[in-house]
């Protein structure tokens, strides 16, 4: 019986044994897995978002994060007053204002199209800045905080220089676009040129090179070319050359002149038009396209569209004016004793007899009246009073450089004629190899 009790006993104590080692192996086992839930949580990074700082901009010499900016352009309607107006300023204080910046600011000058931008708080959206922009480099900053001023700005702009060399594929304009320079200098080129170079007779394949200074925003923005500091263009086989160079410290514009230092301006622009066409040349014998029958032509025929401006080739004195049956609306130009020009056919005339006129002033406009059968000037020309082919003539040049000069002007154009031809022959012998 003894026996039996001591055995119930021990199974007891065993089932006692087992549901405490149970009890201890999941408390064990919920630790050791709180422990690593813990330690993965521990172990995970945590990532805050940052909200990313606002891009700094700048513009007109303000921070323009600091106001509520409103970019505008002036249209039809538009005033200063107007503009102030539209921002709650009232009647009487766009009275004040304009008494305080009357003599900084001409109010009547805002002109449409030109852009303005208002500068405005933030706290209250009240209008602060009016910048109104003059030209793409120039602007007029007006405080209308409270103590009104005005104040003349000019963007910062950097100079640079440099030697470009091309070949003549189309215009010269084109051609010079595929360079990377503004093709509007084409035309500058053309009125360096205008007394030795006919850019109509100019050819594909003929080279030129420049020597440029150009103007850049600070931000690399390109603005246009500051000046033609040389430049060479192969007309018939010749090279043309032109540089600038002032005779006095008080001349105010450059005259140009070749690497010999003959100036490059005649007494004669080659032609009275700046675009144009030859439709007719003057000679003995040309079958007439109005009076059908063949007859001397005493003139040359630049073809234009109506309206044109027609240039007097030299400086000279209105002779006469008038119209004709044959020649339409007419002008006759005295230059010297041995020099007459007249234009004819012209659409509307612009000068009076006895007026004086200067090389290249606009005397005309291209017409179609008298016998003429469509748009153009037919231009004649005397020497010693006979009616002469001006395209044939060895016309004077203006006035030369004093030899006392010439040595000071070939020594300032030494390093920049190397330059145009290095850069030339360098291009144009890679390209032929």
């Amino acid at each position: 019986m003894t026996n039996l009790k001591i055995g119930v006993n021990n199974q007891k104590n065993n089932k006692l044994v087992l549901k405490y080692l149970s009890v201890l192996l999941v408390t064990i086992l919920f630790f050791s897995c709180t422990d690593k839930e813990k330690q993965q949580d521990e172990n995970i990074e945590v990532k805050k978002i940052e909200t990313p700082e606002e891009e700094l901009r700048k513009a007109y010499g303000f921070i323009l994060n600091q106001y509520n900016v409103k970019y505008d352009t002036i249209v039809s309607g538009d005033s200063f007053g107007k503009i102030l107006g539209d921002n709650n300023f009232s009647a009487a204080q766009v009275h004040d204002i304009n008494q305080k910046i009357k003599n900084d600011f001409n109010v009547r000058d805002i002109r449409i199209g030109k852009p303005y931008t208002l500068l405005k708080s933030k706290e209250t959206d009240s209008l602060l800045y009016f910048i109104y922009e003059k030209s793409r480099l120039k602007y007029t900053v007006i405080s209308l905080k409270d103590s009104i001023s005005v104040t003349d700005k000019e963007i910062p702009t950097v100079l640079k220089t440099r030697t470009v060399a091309g070949e003549l594929d189309g215009s010269l304009s084109e051609s010079l676009n595929r360079l990377g320079v503004q093709p509007g200098i084409a035309t500058n080129l053309s009125r360096i040129y205008a007394w030795s170079i006919d850019f109509f007779k100019l050819d594909k394949g003929d080279k030129f090179a420049l020597n440029v200074t150009e103007r850049f925003l600070e931000n690399g923005e390109y603005i246009g070319v500051e000046s033609i500091n040389g430049s060479f263009i192969e007309y018939r086989g010749k090279k043309m050359y032109a540089f600038p160079f002032k005779k006095s410290a008080d001349q105010n514009n450059f005259e140009y002149y070749d690497e010999e230092g003959k100036q490059m301006k005649n007494m004669f622009l080659k032609a009275p038009l700046k675009y144009f066409r030859i439709t007719s040349k003057f000679t003995r014998q040309r079958f007439h396209p109005v009076q059908l029958k063949w007859k001397a032509h005493n003139g040359t025929d630049y073809a234009a569209p109506h309206g044109t401006e027609i240039m007097t080739t030299a400086a000279g004195t209105v002779v006469q004016t008038g119209y004709t049956a044959g020649n339409g609306n007419f002008v006759k130009v005295k230059h010297n004793g041995t020099y007459t020009t007249q234009y004819l056919h012209m659409s509307k005339i612009l000068v009076k007899k006895g007026q004086r006129v200067a090389q290249g002033q606009v005397i005309g406009r291209v017409g179609s009246t008298g016998l003429a059968t469509g748009p153009h000037v037919c231009y004649r020309f005397w020497k010693n009073g006979v009616q002469v082919d001006p395209l044939s003539q060895k016309l004077p040049n203006a006035e030369p450089m004093d030899k006392k000069q010439l040595p000071l002007y070939l020594n300032s154009i030494k390093t920049i004629k190397q330059e145009l031809d290095s850069v030339a022959d360098s291009k144009f012998s890679i390209k032929d190899n």
